[in-house]
């Protein structure tokens, strides 16, 4: 029998690690779990387990571990080569295009990623309007990555199937 299987973590390229880590903390208050570090080609279990991933092209990088308020992790690399794609939303690609957080306050959260200097993609909008107070935004961090904020869980936005 197939059954749900939890989500563990998502992993983040970045071109700057400690500006990363800084943004995710202030902005959703999630915790560090293991603080910004060297990963380098070598041959201890993290190495070789790099070069299994990445291949033997590669030098080193750095990497830090987040933890989200739902205990969700949040893996950030920073590669010394980081480069930023001209249009970083090709959504018609295969691949994953965004991540999305849950906050009640969808309006409080945009204006602060603004503030630390990240973007709002669209206007806020509501899913079932004069209905239901589902709401949902695009945004943009600092460095390019996109992802949504619901004002309510996945389950309760689609639970009534339809749009």
């Amino acid at each position: 029998m197939t059954f749900p299987r939890s989500f563990s973590h998502i992993g983040l390229s970045v071109p700057n690690l400690d500006e990363a880590v800084k943004f995710y903390t202030e902005v959703f208050g999630w915790y560090v779990i293991m603080e910004p570090s060297e990963v380098k080609n070598d041959d201890t279990a993290i190495g070789q387990m790099c070069r299994d991933v990445f291949g033997n092209d590669w030098e080193q990088f750095r990497i830090a571990h987040l933890a989200t308020g739902d205990r969700i992790g949040v893996e950030m690399f920073e590669f010394p080569e980081n480069e930023q794609p001209e249009n970083n939303f090709e959504y018609w690609k295969t691949g994953i295009f965004h991540f999305c957080i849950q906050d009640p306050d969808v309006e409080g959260m945009v204006e602060k990623i603004k503030a630390h200097g990240g973007k709002q993609r669209m206007p806020i909008r509501e899913y079932y309007p004069g209905d239901k107070p589902y709401r949902m935004v695009y945004v943009e961090d600092p460095f390019g990555n996109i992802f949504e904020i619901y004002s309510h869980s996945y389950e309760l936005t689609y639970s009534d199937g339809a749009y």
